[in-house]
């Protein structure tokens, strides 16, 4: 109780708030207070720190598919800052109605056969994915000084937007490649350090080409460094893209993330 802990969740989909489960035309005082309350994005981080007794910053982020990421990235810095000694970081995702289902289809944004094909030939979108997970973080020299079982390090962060592209669904790879850039920075590593990269990899023909090329071209392999091999991949192959948690689902893959 009381300590200066932060708790950073992504969040996008409200779909409880979707449920056609409250009669807007009883009076006030019929309806359960929680029905609107209970459903703002604000509240995932919020009931959290009310739980705990946790007196840090208490922040929901929505920057749709990178929410948990972002998330992460503002633990970081709250970290690094002193404004905090210890940050929860999570991200969830859960399909309750067909609405936003049937508008991603309609966008041909979903794979006929419900899976994600990433870097496939036969890649024609994403399956959605419904997920939940929370990783702790803590400067690294407090966890050794703890004895914490640490089973990641973040060496770097970056974050950016692709401004006026071709379409708020089309990336941008001079962008991608600008934040690639940035983090690399930030971690204080040489692009042939990085041996993993876990993709954002939705399986989407125009996603995934960018993507791929942006990592080629700042991560590539000096002539003395060509048996150094870059290897990527994306979990969504194995859970489907669960959209804002899936940030946290891909932490999951490396020791060193950057």
């Amino acid at each position: 109780m009381g300590k200066q802990v932060g708790v950073y969740v992504g969040i996008t989909a409200a779909e409880y708030g979707n449920l056609p489960h409250v009669d807007y035309t009883q009076t006030a005082d019929v309806l359960n207070s929680l029905h609107t309350r209970g459903t703002f994005n604000c509240m995932a981080a919020g009931r959290l720190s009310y739980h705990f007794g946790l007196v840090g910053a208490s922040v929901t982020v929505d920057t749709a598919c990178s929410s948990s990421l972002v998330a992460a990235h503002m633990a970081v810095r709250s970290l690094r800052s002193g404004e905090c000694s210890l940050a929860l970081v999570g991200g969830v995702n859960i399909v309750l109605t067909p609405r936003v289902s049937l508008d991603f289809n309609v966008a041909g944004m979903l794979a006929r056969d419900g899976r994600c094909k990433t870097f496939d030939a036969s890649a024609d979108g994403y399956a959605r994915g419904e997920g939940c997970g929370v990783v702790i973080l803590k400067n690294l020299v407090h966890a050794e000084k703890d004895g914490n079982n640490i089973l990641s390090v973040i060496k770097g962060t970056a974050v950016n937007s692709d401004g006026r592209s071709n379409g708020i669904t089309a990336p941008s790879q001079s962008s991608q490649e600008a934040v690639l850039r940035s983090a690399l920075l930030d971690a204080r590593l040489r692009p042939s350090q990085v041996d993993y990269v876990e993709c954002h990899g939705t399986g989407t023909v125009l996603g995934d080409n960018v993507e791929v090329s942006a990592l080629a071209s700042i991560l590539k392999r000096e002539p003395q460094e060509k048996n150094r091999v870059l290897r990527v991949g994306s979990v969504k192959t194995n859970i489907g893209h669960c959209e804002a948690a899936s940030g946290i689902a891909g932490k999951n893959y490396k020791k060193e993330i950057l």
